[in-house]
């Protein structure tokens, strides 16, 4: 077999390695989970209530009740808010976001974070939760309860 067929031979399986092992790689903590085409509208959604990280604390304490309970968010992000649930290794390429990462807080808006609990997150264990398990004001509710994650968000 000449050089070139056999390089060409072990080429292709290196080169589909390689693009199998960044295809799985883990994404970066702060990655946008929301696609481009989706941003604008995530944007524009904005909690009845105001901004969530000055939230009342009733509606904080609803959002509490919601993510442990009926919305199943502590199911995977843990009731730390670290993503060590005990469902979180379920998808160990794309592990549940970390609440407790002020640089996500900081850099995600409200709509954003709605935009997922709704829709989900694509190649993720992050399924869309309105209108199956929650409303859409429960929804608001669990954002203003995972921004309290980041203490030093305030």
């Amino acid at each position: 077999m000449p050089f070139r067929n056999l390089l060409g031979y072990f080429m292709l399986p290196a080169m589909m390695a390689v693009v199998t092992i960044a295809a799985c790689a883990p994404r970066q903590p702060n990655e946008d989970r929301v696609p481009p085409s989706a941003m604008k509208e995530a944007l524009s959604y904005k909690a009845p209530f105001g901004d969530t990280r000055t939230a009342p604390s009733e509606i904080v304490a609803a959002g509490k009740a919601l993510y442990e309970g009926k919305g199943r968010c502590s199911s995977c992000h843990g009731t730390s808010g670290k993503g060590d649930g005990f469902a979180a290794q379920m998808n160990p390429t794309h592990p549940p976001r970390d609440f407790t990462n002020c640089a996500f807080q900081k850099e995600r808006e409200d709509g954003e974070l709605y935009w997922i609990i709704k829709y989900g997150s694509s190649g993720t264990g992050m399924v869309p939760l309105i209108p199956g398990m929650l409303s859409e004001e429960e929804g608001w509710k669990v954002v203003a309860y995972v921004r309290t994650f980041c203490a030093a968000q305030s």
